[in-house]
């Protein structure tokens, strides 16, 4: 792991292969992630796709919503804190409009604990990850959030 411009990285040949899609799976998840810092997006959507997914990367939550209504993804991995369009907002939004959609918040500001409350309270439940967020961990929660819609597409 590095640091650089105050992110730290890990190099894709550090990225653990523990969750990584089957090859030859004919059913490969969209997974949306919307972070306004394109090297965070850029670089967790190219871990994504890495392991076995297919992955968008946008930067802002209205272009994430224009995109979904183009291509519905699976999956959508977004920072809380975006121009416009917060996060949280982004969420509600998408299950709204596909309620099958898994959605994967992750932050690195503390002020986003009380958006996260209030979405609580009126039933919109979202697993929060906090930046910097590992590959390891990211995967992991992937995984775990696909593995429903996988092993239903290989029954």
């Amino acid at each position: 792991m590095t640091k650089l411009s105050g992110i730290t990285t890990v190099p894709l040949s550090e990225v653990p292969k523990e969750g990584m899609m089957e090859s030859g799976q004919p059913y490969r998840p969209l997974i949306m992630v919307v972070d306004d810092e394109c090297a965070i997006a850029d670089s967790l959507a190219e871990i994504l796709k890495r392991t076995g997914y297919r992955t968008k990367a946008t930067y802002d939550g209205n272009s994430a919503l224009d995109m979904a209504l183009l291509t519905p993804p699976d999956m959508i991995i977004t920072d809380v804190m975006l121009p416009g369009m917060n996060g949280i907002e982004l969420g509600i939004t998408m299950r709204r409009i596909y309620p099958d959609c898994k959605v994967l918040l992750f932050s690195g500001s503390a002020s986003t604990t009380p958006m996260l409350e209030a979405a609580t309270r009126t039933g919109h439940n979202f697993v929060l990850l906090t930046k910097p967020v590992h590959p390891t961990e990211m995967l992991a929660c992937v995984s775990e959030f696909m593995r429903p819609r996988r092993e239903a597409a290989t029954a």
